[in-house]
């Protein structure tokens, strides 16, 4: 999803838990110790209807913009999400899973819309 929001500015919306709620419509919170995302971060987001899932951090490249978490208890998703310039603004892209892509895909892309905005 591209938008006019500075690579360096969306890099930081998506790489800081406490802000994911502002732009992802379906996190309602997020718990964790760390302030920024690294490699090991772990903590759980809570969803609509007291959905609570807990996550772990994969890895961050961040020269690179990107990093892969790992989402869910007896189901878990691996989605690595990335950063780059673009049309003057950014572009902000995910991978995840077939299976889980198709139902999500609509979710996913208006949250990335609204993550590459230049007011959040």
């Amino acid at each position: 999803m591209r938008g006019d929001a500075e690579p360096d500015e969306v890099w930081d919306r998506f790489t800081t838990p406490a802000r994911w709620p502002s732009w992802a419509p379906h996190i309602r919170a997020v718990t964790c110790a760390d302030a920024r995302v690294v490699t090991g971060t772990r903590g759980h987001v809570h969803g609509p209807m007291g959905l609570r899932l807990p996550f772990v951090v994969d890895a961050v490249d961040h020269p690179g913009r990107t990093w892969t978490w790992t989402v869910g208890r007896a189901i878990r998703v691996t989605m690595v999400h990335g950063v780059e310039p673009a049309d003057g603004g950014s572009r902000a892209w995910a991978r995840l899973p077939a299976l889980l892509g198709v139902p999500y895909l609509p979710l996913l892309r208006w949250a990335l819309a609204r993550l590459v905005r230049g007011a959040n």
